[in-house]
């Protein structure tokens, strides 16, 4: 999970916003397509030697869909199954579902939010500090944590290093408590 983790922390930086630019003439409002949302994260993850797919799986009621990471170094990262109902059981009912599936499914694994394109979506994001966190409390091991916790130094600002140092403190001392145990 080295380098997987450490490519995906890279990658992250430059994911944009999923920007919502498709009408949905139901209900009068505008929605991040798949498109829009493979736009925003597919090249940074390529440009970081990950590649990322999903899987489906059969469902008699709608639509279940598992969004993956493979890393040029073999390692694979996969990030839970979303099952959507169909709302209809016929091909247009199942065609939305997997399209809403797969959209949320990609959202949910790269931390990405729909946006309005109001042109402030361009300009660079600052970044996710509660995400960042996570990744350092997540850390399955003392490699992964410290390679986290270098792209973290370098991806924010004083103001958050206290915060950072300290999660990255607590995390070690778990991982070294569970070693030694």
């Amino acid at each position: 999970m080295k380098n997987i983790a450490a490519a995906l922390l890279k990658a992250k930086r430059a994911f944009g916003p999923a920007l919502k630019s498709k009408v949905n003439p139901a209900f009068r409002s505008k929605y991040a397509d798949l498109a829009a949302c493979l736009e925003a994260v597919d090249q940074p993850c390529l440009d970081n030697g990950i590649v990322l797919y999903q899987e489906t799986f059969e469902d008699a009621s709608g639509v279940t869909v598992e969004t993956v990471f493979l890393h040029e170094s073999g390692e694979l990262l996969r990030c839970g199954k979303l099952h959507v109902p169909a709302s209809k059981q016929d091909p247009q009912g199942y065609g939305s579902a997997l399209s809403y599936a797969r959209r949320y499914s990609l959202m949910t694994a790269c931390g990405i939010a729909a946006e309005d394109d109001d042109g402030n979506a361009a300009q660079r994001k600052t970044p996710d500090v509660a995400s960042i966190l996570r990744g350092i409390s997540g850390a399955l091991n003392l490699e992964i944590l410290k390679s986290n916790y270098e792209a973290a130094m370098q991806m924010l600002d004083e103001s958050h290093h206290q915060a950072l140092n300290k999660a990255t403190t607590a995390r070690k001392r778990e991982l070294t408590t569970k070693e030694t145990a």
